[in-house]
């Protein structure tokens, strides 16, 4: 996956709270498991308004002109601001798919789901808890200012607002290493790869039954 160091991007608000991985990418869209080509369909039952089905031209689609990511002024946002319970429901490890998919490498709430949280780190998406009074603030300074960006540094744990204003944030030591190498559980594993090979090789000669 890619390396989180820094990040600065346009912050788009979604100001509801308890947002479940089934609006964040719901159940028709589960069957592939390629990670890629969720974006179109991120929010789908809130951005469109018709019923979304897979292998639909989505170009063709009614857009909902009232949902926050169809608006002209938060097209190609980075960063998601949302409110508390972020990714509940179900675990389907989709959600941070679509919204890897859709361009956000970032979600800033006042808490998340366990599991969601987890699969966030595991495919690129760093997940931010700020307390509610940051939150309520940012919120009203994205509304107020179109274009309002942040810088978020990994390294130092902040969220940088455009007045210098340093926020910061608690991140596990492990799941920081792994954003700022690009290490996904795959990457890890590949990092002892000549680890591997070797207990391979010494296994074939020891053990060549299993190799027949």
């Amino acid at each position: 996956m890619d390396k989180f160091v820094r990040l600065e991007g346009l912050v788009a608000p979604l100001d509801r709270a308890n947002v479940d991985t089934d609006a964040i990418i719901p159940k028709q869209f589960l069957k592939s498991i390629k990670r890629s080509g969720f974006g179109p369909n991120l929010f789908d039952e809130w951005r469109y308004l018709d019923v979304g089905e897979p292998g639909q031209d989505n170009s063709r689609r009614p857009l909902n002109p009232d949902f926050v990511l169809n608006q002209p002024r938060y097209q190609g946002a980075q960063i998601l601001l949302a409110r508390k319970n972020f990714g509940c429901g179900s675990s389907r490890e989709h959600a941070p798919w679509a919204l890897l998919d859709f361009g956000f490498r970032a979600v800033l709430a006042e808490s998340f789901a366990d599991i969601f949280f987890n699969n966030c780190f595991k495919n690129g998406v760093l997940p931010i808890v700020l307390p509610a009074t940051e939150i309520d603030a940012l919120f009203a300074l994205v509304g107020a200012t179109p274009g309002y960006r942040l810088l978020i540094d990994l390294e130092r744990q902040q969220v940088i607002r455009p007045d210098g204003r340093a926020l910061p944030f608690a991140v596990d030591a492990f799941r920081k290493e792994c954003l700022l190498n690009g290490w996904d559980d795959i990457g890890l594993t590949l990092r002892h790869a000549e680890l591997i090979k070797a207990f391979e090789d010494r296994r074939r000669i020891e053990q060549p039954w299993l190799f027949a």
